[in-house]
């Protein structure tokens, strides 16, 4: 990473947004403000400043935490992949129930309709409903 592109303290929000954690800042404004990021295990809002070695949980939509811990700082764009430099994932994995369980929700899971039903299709639906 160069130089002009580090920061000395940075929003979270918009280091959210830099980091690629989130896809814009205001994304990252509204889950801080959502009470869906911890920095040091209280609830941060979007204009605490962060530093290097803090501690950020995020919660995802499902309900599980993910835990990062802030390498570098940086307020503006970065290539992904130097973004990715940025925070060390610390997240421990799952257990394997949850893991057999995510496997099984996702077979039981009903199909995505692909659009209009072709010929063989219309015809199987009339000869189940009776027609």
């Amino acid at each position: 990473m160069s130089a002009d592109k580090l920061a000395t303290s940075v929003r979270l929000d918009v280091w959210l947004d830099v980091s690629c954690l989130f896809k814009t800042r205001s994304q990252a404004k509204e889950a801080c403000e959502g009470g869906k990021i911890d920095v040091n295990g209280s609830r941060a809002k979007p204009h605490r400043e962060l530093r290097v070695g803090d501690r950020i949980s995020l919660a995802g939509r499902t309900g599980d935490r993910r835990e990062i811990v802030v390498r570098a700082l940086a307020d503006r764009s970065l290539p992904r992949a130097e973004a990715r430099m940025l925070y060390e994932d610390v997240t421990p994995p799952p257990p394997p129930e949850i893991l057999e369980a995510r496997r099984l929700d996702r077979m039981m899971a009903p199909k995505v309709d692909e659009g209009r039903p072709d010929r063989r299709e219309r015809r199987e639906r009339r000869r189940l409903k009776g027609r």
